[in-house]
């Protein structure tokens, strides 16, 4: 395939056609299953498919026009032109070559898991993402079981859009970042069903101190989108290495959050693919995770 790469077919030395994080999800793919960790598969749409969207409808001027002379500070301004670049790119049409490649790569995906439509998360993924100077990571969209040929076309578009979001414009102006030197892939990722368990976010040191020993995890109920966007206070656990490696009790603090929210699968049919539900009483007084 030309614009479609699967996880097995990318590492680190992709983050150019990739981005960052879709490079280090092929990572670990590559490397973590040899070891028995399970990482869901999936694919990455290059950059050069964004590229492709663009010119394809003649709209990269039109695009750069809208960001010439943008004052920053002029919210209301900022908001109006990154709108109407968002909306250029998501009513551009797919190329025909491209748009099959995208359905034919959902399609095999669906067969691996043995699913018609396979439920997937859509996500973004900057040429440009962690820096030394700038951090671009989480300034674009993602979307959360997405399901269906036509579905997975719309959040394709959507995420490729968000490359434009007010907030992304203004911060790349802001670092002096040409728009026109990054790019956006688009990752499809087969979900893993945390809605009807838990999830997370881990660190492999402690993030306050920068102590190397200590491993940081925070959990709570449902999707985990919710934690990484600061919604729920979640439950925090610090794991000793040391004692972990030699097969002792290995946590050293864990705290109890408030986990008021979860986020799970919409019903069929529903407007969006996800809601947030109140967590149940036994819920919010039990750790998401057990030692």
């Amino acid at each position: 395939m030309k614009y479609i790469k699967f996880f097995k077919e990318i590492n680190n030395k992709d983050v150019h056609i990739v981005g960052g994080k879709n490079a280090s999800i092929g990572e670990m793919f590559q490397e973590l299953i040899q070891v028995g960790i399970k990482v869901p598969n999936g694919f990455a749409i290059t950059s050069e498919a964004y590229w492709y969207l663009l010119d394809s409808g003649n709209i990269r001027q039109k695009i750069k026009d809208l960001l010439e002379n943008v004052d920053i500070s002029e919210i209301d301004v900022l908001k109006a032109r990154s709108k109407k670049i968002r909306e250029l790119i998501f009513t551009t049409p797919f190329p025909q070559d491209l748009k099959d490649e995208i359905l034919e790569a959902y399609e095999i995906l669906s067969k691996e898991y043995n699913m018609q439509n396979a439920d997937v998360a859509i996500r973004s993924s900057a040429t440009a993402e962690d820096l030394p100077d700038a951090s671009f990571a989480g300034q674009q969209d993602t979307y959360l079981n997405i399901s269906g040929p036509q579905n997975l076309i719309h959040y394709v578009k959507l995420c490729m859009a968000s490359l434009f979001t007010d907030r992304a414009v203004s911060y790349r102006a802001s670092r002096n970042f040409d728009h026109f030197k990054i790019a956006l892939s688009v990752g499809v990722q087969k979900m893993v069903r945390s809605d009807i368990g838990s999830s997370g976010v881990m660190f492999s040191i402690d993030t306050e101190t920068g102590f190397k020993d200590a491993v940081f995890i925070t959990s709570s109920w449902g999707l985990g989108e919710n934690i990484v966007g600061g919604t729920v206070n979640p439950d925090e656990f610090y794991v000793f290495k040391p004692t972990l490696k030699q097969g002792k009790r290995p946590i050293i603090k864990k705290e109890m959050g408030k986990k008021d929210i979860k986020m799970v699968y919409a019903p069929l049919g529903s407007e969006r693919p996800t809601r947030n539900i109140p967590t149940t009483i036994e819920e919010l007084k039990t750790f998401s995770l057990t030692d």
